[in-house]
């Protein structure tokens, strides 16, 4: 057997030059008891949590390999709610950093988070159109909400009543009573889709956001309050609509699709519209926690602020007006208009300013401090956090910009990178500026404005970079300074790709001109200063019949290989710059090469989505590899080898070995297109760039690599991911309505499924050899030891029974219920019998009984068939009933306890006040007693 070649890992180092990502939205989160000082914004895969005072990154929320989707903080501040692209949630405690809570039940990703006022329930929107409620304490899944037939864009708890608000893409508004876990009334008075929606005026107002300039405003009136005999007819009128709800000039456009009529609980009638200044949709629409202020923005970068009244301060408003009517009609001598004196929705919901962000916005959040400022951060789409402060005290409130988050990142997307030689600098370029970081500390140390740039490479020595930019110039920029040093116009178009010479003495270019240019550097005498500079000087051109998109220079320096727009690899020589090879196969235009140290191959990667490896002495294709699944955008050797990468638009970024032609490993983890690569001069650090702002930088491990336990491991993760998209398990009985269970299948739920199946068999075996044991023991008259399992051993010679309930309880609680669907019956009648013998000891009694509800309500038709299990049946309605009481007799009786200390500590409070009042009453006596004696005393 011959010997396998062993190939190295690459691993994920870091990701940098990443502020925020505008994919899901940003909020103001509580942190080292501070709130409106720290925000949390979703980059990539993670959260980060800046400190927008400092600019500087405090927290990471680490993710696993989805990107974030959704955000949500905790009512208590202590926790936030992130939402992933797979639909999975997982809930972080800010004060660790640790993900305590994984919820799995969407099939697509999470649009939508919401926590109640107590924040112990989580509501989640999906792209897979169902609403999922989770109770976050229990660490499970209550139940699935079905009805909305497109993408769900928020959910609302209501505070006092147990609802649900929800809208979507489908143009509607749906009410669910979370008693019954149905919708009871569906709002259909949108044209289009409701992007955003928000509660006011203590939940008795709704405010709508959909694709056109108008928010619609419905008052909301809850039927058990007009029920209620003891209340006044006037007072039930006055809560229900506040003044001005008649004030609807246009027809009233709402149709109210009430499934159940007997059970309406609500009655939403629309007041008006509330006029944006956008005229396009709606992005996001929100409050602040108190409720006080409104706003909302569309794909542009204005941001909308509005003030809500209180109905204190309407009424205020109301009275001014009426005493304005009243002079006016004293003035006139008419009769008292009472009755003619409205308050319009305008006054109610008033503009308070418009925010002009520096870009795009994608998402914001509000917080009212304490000293009475309205804070708003913003989310834009160029990798930007702005932090504005709105003074409410002003004549004409205006919102200044107080932190603006920027140096960690490029404005767009970074088009090229470069390693110095040294391996420790890394250089990104793209439209707006050039960045140089330090590979270790991965902090930004030089920022310099630039063209649009395309291609870039340290001069030798590292102390300039060279830019080739779209507009066709070259830049040199001297790092030392920062500063622009000479602008070449070097091509009448955009230069694609620049190449150092091996010597080192120059560079070549090419460019949308149909030009190959040699350049050399040189050292000129400045007229500013007595020193020399480096400076760039063109030496000869080569003039081809199409676009030049990529050049490269042949390791000896002989051959130079130039792409061309016509799909086609031309081979020239340096010296005389005489055609030698034309290296012809691919379909579409060659966008990237490279030739290996000793100048044997070249590798050509395309737009066709091939790699062709091509031999260097005659021109031949080795051997053409289907590479990605989009166009390959970069390839690019490891120095002193035959291996290669490349990076593609299908995200990933590959490593492949061109003399087996085999490919050794992907590197995951960019979300979108990957643009460019680069691998610094010594192999061990690869850099990328994509679409989704990131910089990701790869380390080389000494892990080797093993071809067939990738390709194993690369089966077991397809195998895991068609698990997870096959059907669902059905329930039987359970009619597919809108309610439904809340948990989804996952790999994890079938292997701890497969988990209680390996400990039921044991206990089985265990309790076969037992009764074995005691015959033989019977027979020989004497004690035989029995031989313990080594797996019971192991848990601390723990019995059979003691084992199977140790495996029940290292289920995850989200997962209970998916598990037990997914276990055969064949092992229900003995885990029954076990959860009796365990209720009967009493432990863990809440968990046994909700394990028990749920088996007994799947398997209901089979356990009442079968006669074996009627006694085990009948023990265990005794033991639970018995159980279960004494727990809530204990539940009951520590409550009440804690509600007396409650109250004792109140009481002892309110006197220590009483008696602190006191205490500067009499010490404000004698000072004046003293004063007054002192005053006597001076007379």
């Amino acid at each position: 057997m011959g010997l396998t070649r062993q190939y190295l890992r690459y691993e994920p180092a870091a990701l940098f030059g990443l502020v925020a990502s505008a994919r899901a939205g940003v909020a103001f989160v509580a942190l080292r008891g501070e709130r409106g000082r720290y925000v949390a914004v979703p980059a990539c895969e993670h959260v980060f949590v800046w400190d927008t005072r400092k600019g500087e990154k405090v927290l990471i929320l680490k993710g696993l390999k989805q990107q974030v989707s959704c955000l949500c903080p905790s009512p208590d501040g202590l926790h936030l709610a992130v939402g992933y692209e797979d639909g999975a949630i997982r809930v972080f405690n800010l004060l660790s950093g640790e993900s305590t809570v994984t919820f799995n039940g969407h099939r697509a990703a999470v649009t939508a988070l919401q926590y109640d006022h107590l924040g112990g329930r989580l509501v989640s929107g999906s792209k897979d159109t169902e609403v999922i409620v989770w109770d976050v304490i229990n660490e499970s899944g209550l139940y699935r909400l079905r009805g909305h037939k497109d993408v769900i864009t928020e959910v609302l708890f209501l505070k006092e009543k147990n609802l649900l608000v929800t809208c979507g893409k489908d143009t509607l508004v749906k009410w669910w009573d979370l008693d019954t876990q149905h919708c009871f009334k569906t709002l259909i008075g949108h044209r289009a889709e409701v992007w955003g929606m928000a509660l006011l005026s203590k939940e008795k107002r709704l405010i709508t956001g959909s694709a056109d300039s108008e928010l619609r405003v419905w008052d909301l009136m809850y039927i058990q309050e007009v029920k209620d005999p003891d209340e006044p007819e006037s007072k039930k009128s006055k809560e229900s609509s506040s003044p001005g709800a008649e004030e609807n000039t246009e027809e009233d456009e709402t149709l109210e699709l009430d499934e159940h009529p007997e059970e309406r609980i609500v009655k939403c009638s629309k007041v008006g519209s509330i006029m944006r200044e956008g005229r396009d949709r709606v992005v996001t629409l929100g409050t602040d926690r108190m409720g006080k202020f409104l706003a909302c923005h569309g794909t542009d970068a204005v941001l909308e602020v509005f003030s809500v009244l209180s109905e204190e301060e309407i009424q205020k408003k109301l009275e001014k007006k009426m005493k304005k009517a009243r002079k006016k009609a004293k003035q006139n001598s008419e009769e008292e208009p009472e009755r003619s004196v409205e308050l319009s929705l305008q006054d109610e919901i008033q503009r308070v300013t418009n925010v002009k962000a520096s870009s795009k916005i994608k998402s914001f959040d509000l917080i009212l401090s304490p000293k009475g400022e309205l804070k708003m951060v913003l989310l834009l789409q160029n990798n930007v956090i702005e932090l504005y402060n709105l003074d409410l005290s002003a004549q004409v409130p205006q919102a200044v910009r107080v932190s603006r988050i920027t140096i960690g990142g490029h404005r767009s997307d970074v088009r090229t990178l470069a390693f110095s030689s040294d391996n420790i600098a890394i250089l990104s370029a793209a439209a707006e500026s050039v960045k140089i970081w330090n590979r270790s500390t991965l902090q930004c140390i030089r920022t310099m404005e630039c063209e649009y740039a395309l291609c870039s490479l340290f001069v030798p020595g590292d102390r300039q970079v060279i830019i080739g930019t779209k507009t066709g110039k070259l830049q040199l920029y001297d790092l030392a300074s920062g500063s622009l040093v000479e602008t070449l116009d070097a091509h009448d178009g955009a230069v694609w790709s620049i190449a150092l010479s091996p010597d080192q003495h120059g560079f070549v270019t090419g460019g949308a001109d149909k030009c190959v240019k040699f350049w050399e550097f040189e050292l000129v005498k400045d007229e500013s200063s007595v020193q020399k500079r480096l400076s760039m000087k063109h030496v000869r051109v080569l003039q081809l019949d199409e676009d030049v998109l990529c050049v490269r220079y042949s390791p000896n320096q002989k051959l130079l290989a130039v792409s061309l727009l016509d799909c086609t690899v031309k081979v020239f020589y340096v010296d005389t710059l005489k055609f030698f090879l034309s290296l012809y196969g691919h379909k579409l235009p060659v966008l990237c090469m490279d030739i290996c140290y000793d100048g044997t191959l070249i590798a050509t990667g395309s737009a066709d989505r091939n790699v062709k490896i091509w031999g260097l002495d005659f021109g031949d294709c080795h051997r053409s590899l289907f590479a990605h699944d989009d166009s390959v955008m970069y390839l690019q050797f490891v120095p002193k080898s035959h291996l290669f990468f490349t990076a593609g638009k299908d995200s990933k970024i590959k490593q492949w070995d061109a003399d087996k032609f085999e490919h050794i490993q992907t590197l995951e983890g960019h979300h979108q297109e990957v643009w460019c690569l680069a691998l610094s001069p010594n192999g061990d650090y690869v850099v990328s760039a994509s679409h989704d702002k990131s910089l990701r930088l790869w380390e080389r491990t000494r892990e080797p690599l093993i071809l067939e336990e990738e390709r194993e491991m690369q089966r077991e993760a397809e195998y895991e991911e068609s698990v997870a998209k096959e059907e669902q398990p059905v329930v039987a009985g359970e009619r597919q309505g809108e309610a439904g269970l809340a948990g989804k299948k996952t790999i994890e739920t079938i292997k701890a499924a497969e988990r209680i199946m390996e400990a039921i068999e044991l206990y089985r075996e265990e309790m076969a050899k037992l009764k074995e044991h005691n015959a033989i023991c019977k027979a020989a008259g004497k004690e035989v030891p029995f031989p313990v399992n080594p797996i019971l051993r192991a848990y601390g010679n723990i019995t059979p029974s003691t084992y199977v309930l140790e495996v029940f309880k290292k289920v995850k609680s989200s997962e209970l219920e998916e598990s037990l669907l997914v276990l055969p019956f064949s092992y229900v009648p003995d885990l029954l019998r076990l959860f009796n013998e365990y209720i009967q000891l009493g432990s863990d009694v809440e968990l046994l009984c909700r394990a028990l509800l749920f088996l007994l309500k799947i398997h209901f038709g089979q356990i009442t068939s079968n006669q074996m299990l009627v006694t085990v049946i009948e023990n265990l309605k005794k033991t639970t009933i018995s159980r279960v009481s004494e727990a809530r007799d204990v539940l009951g009786f520590n409550m009440a306890g804690l509600q007396f200390l409650k109250r004792e500590i109140e009481a002892k409070d309110e006197v220590t006040f009483f008696a602190d009042a006191t205490e500067r009453f009499e010490e404000k006596k004698r000072k004046r007693k003293k004063k007054e004696k002192m005053v006597l005393a001076v007379l």
